[in-house]
């Protein structure tokens, strides 16, 4: 089965030539797509550099940060095009294992979409201060209870889908830019009724770089979890 990991990117030179690597070695039928942001820091060229080396390593190029959820959205976008069966949402930043991608593979074999989860077993979370874990955690509880979904953790950004999830979603249609395009991804894939499963993962911080969370992507997800209910009872989102 062919595999697109997509990976998003904004100033990430110090973080991309390893986090492909690592993604590329896990499987011979994974291919890694870059989607970058226009970085400041070369972030393009460094991905360019190990093309002309690996044909399995692709890049999107867009005009400037234009966020994570249009960024994933493009992906999936020419994942389709290209004709890959499972496609991957990743970060950058080895705050998602490459090494768990394998295990999410097997769990593909009887699910749509598995999710990553790092509340599944409790809380696995390395390294985050104390204040961004209690808003993770209380997050993902809003979002689960608004939405009504038995998902553990909603806001995780690690997964796999399987190309028909995709397919079957109105990409255009997407309300979600920020974090909570990832609960949105979930809640439509839910009301479809795919298969979703979770698979307990650890997440740690990032190694280097600086995180992209800000007051505005919080805010966005508190407001987005009310649209996608009430979509959902006016039968915009089905």
């Amino acid at each position: 089965m062919k595999t697109l990991v997509i990976i998003p990117t904004y100033n990430e030179a110090e973080n991309v030539s390893a986090i492909i690597e690592a993604a590329l070695k896990q499987k011979k039928s994974i291919d890694v797509l870059i989607v970058d942001d226009n970085s400041p820091d070369g972030t393009s060229d460094i991905v360019k550099d190990k093309q002309k080396k690996n044909k399995r390593i692709h890049l999107l190029e867009r005009e400037g940060k234009m966020g994570l959820g249009s960024a994933y959205v493009a992906g999936f976008k020419y994942a389709l095009e290209k004709g890959y069966d499972y496609i991957f949402e990743m970060d950058a930043d080895f705050s998602h294992d490459p090494n768990d991608i394998p295990r999410i593979l097997d769990e593909m074999k009887n699910a749509d979409l598995v999710i990553g989860s790092r509340y599944l077993k409790g809380i696995n979370v390395v390294n985050w201060p104390l204040r961004r874990l209690i808003l993770s955690f209380f997050a993902a509880q809003y979002a689960k209870i608004i939405t009504g979904m038995r998902i553990n953790d909603p806001t995780g950004g690690f997964k796999c889908f399987r190309r028909e999830v995709l397919e079957s979603v109105d990409l255009d249609d997407i309300l979600s830019d920020g974090y909570s395009f990832q609960i949105e991804m979930n809640f439509r894939t839910w009301v479809k009724k795919f298969k979703i499963k979770e698979l307990s993962i650890v997440f740690t911080d990032r190694r280097v770089g600086q995180s992209k969370m800000s007051k505005k992507i919080v805010r966005e997800a508190i407001i987005v979890v009310w649209k996608l209910k009430y979509y959902q009872l006016r039968k915009r989102i089905k």
